[in-house]
């Protein structure tokens, strides 16, 4: 069966990101690739999405960005993690771990909750 692209929920793009860059700088094509590839082809970061995160991250101070080679020696601005976006990515990631608990909960639910008495 073939797997559908799937939309990214709001809010995401950004931890996604921080995590892809924990591993090392990349430069932007390889940090949509990494996600494209790390998910099994399941979500698709689009460039228009993509490149104003990484500016607003910037603006942050989460990434900082210098300019190098890529692989197929283009001229490439390369991402890396600051100390404030690995304090930005421990959070952000707790906090989806907090998330998906909750939403898990729901989901895996087998009968409806108890009625709380006021």
């Amino acid at each position: 069966m073939e797997k559908a692209t799937l939309d990214l929920i709001r809010g995401t793009l950004d931890t996604l990101v921080l995590k892809t860059l924990s591993w090392g700088p990349l430069h932007g094509y390889a940090i949509s690739s990494a996600i494209h590839r790390q998910t099994d082809n399941a979500l698709l970061v689009e460039e228009g999405a993509l490149y104003p995160a990484l500016y607003r991250m910037e603006g942050r101070g989460w990434i900082e960005a210098e300019w190098g080679f890529s692989e197929n020696n283009r001229r490439a601005k390369y991402y890396r993690l600051t100390r404030e976006g690995r304090k930005q990515l421990q959070s952000q990631t707790k906090a989806w771990d907090a998330y998906a608990e909750a939403v898990g909960k729901i989901m895996n639910a087998t009968r409806p909750p108890l009625r709380q008495e006021p």
